[in-house]
């Protein structure tokens, strides 16, 4: 058996459980919010038509990219900065600090008071939840730079925009790409609850309305795609992710053999 069919076979032992769990545990249900998974999965193909996924499920993914990207880019810039300078970082690391425990979601009314109700506000509220992880995981590598390295390319007259491009960012690289996978959840999380202020379509829009209208099966259905969502963004970031730390995951199976360093 090939290792990726194991592989495999592992990523879907524990679904696979829990839907049977779920079956089972709700096959008897006469509870109103509490279906059986039977009901739910009946309703799922009447519920999300291809009108409906473009009505409602095209419109979230292109928040939470908007969001997302604008994240990824500001906190990589500015991290690199705060990183790379110890001045700055005693200076920003007070406002930083106070930025970060305020919860997003507590921002949504305070953003829309600025950027109205509109997609604009769905973006900005992404953007500012997801910037922290990338920001402080950025900050974190950069200053974890190997000094022998650094030292070793300034040496060899490699500084500027070269130092950065060489040494610093692909250095750094494996703890930025974890805040950039943090930031994926929280950006999730952040689009459905943008999407239930002031909102007319979008897939936390949608599970609202179900719920309002005591469509629970419907509203189930919905909280079905988000998860399906959350996983299918998750193995593409994978994948992203190997093809650009590759030369990472190499090192770190090249240790994991016998006779590698540890």
């Amino acid at each position: 058996m090939s290792r990726a069919l194991v592989r495999l076979l592992y990523a879907l032992a524990l679904p696979a459980v829990l839907v049977a769990v779920w079956w089972l545990a709700s096959a008897d249900s006469t509870n109103p919010y509490w279906p059986p998974l039977r009901t739910v999965l009946d309703a799922f193909p009447d519920v999300w038509t291809s009108d409906r996924l473009r009505a409602d499920v095209v419109p979230s993914l292109l928040r939470l990219t908007g969001g997302y990207v604008t994240a990824a880019v500001v906190g990589v810039a500015l991290g690199t900065v705060i990183g790379s300078y110890r001045g700055v970082r005693a200076v920003c690391e007070p406002v930083l600090e106070f930025l970060r425990a305020v919860p997003p979601p507590v921002l949504v009314p305070v953003i829309m008071l600025f950027a109205g109700i509109g997609d604009t506000m769905k973006v900005v509220v992404i953007a500012s939840g997801c910037v922290w992880p990338v920001l402080l995981n950025t900050v974190e590598g950069v200053r974890a730079v190997d000094p022998v390295m650094a030292e070793t390319a300034r040496s060899y007259g490699v500084t500027g925009l070269a130092r950065l491009r060489k040494v610093v960012l692909p250095s750094a690289g494996p703890q930025v790409f974890a805040g950039l996978r943090q930031a994926l959840s929280v950006g999730i999380i952040l689009m459905v609850i943008s999407e239930m202020f002031a909102a007319g379509n979008g897939l936390g829009f949608t599970v609202v309305q179900f719920q309002r209208g005591f469509a629970v099966p419907e509203m189930w259905t919905g909280i079905l795609v988000l998860g399906l969502l959350g996983f299918l963004l998750s193995v593409l970031f994978q994948l992203f992710e190997r093809r650009m730390l590759g030369w990472y995951h190499g090192l770190r199976a090249a240790g994991r053999r016998p006779g590698g360093r540890s």
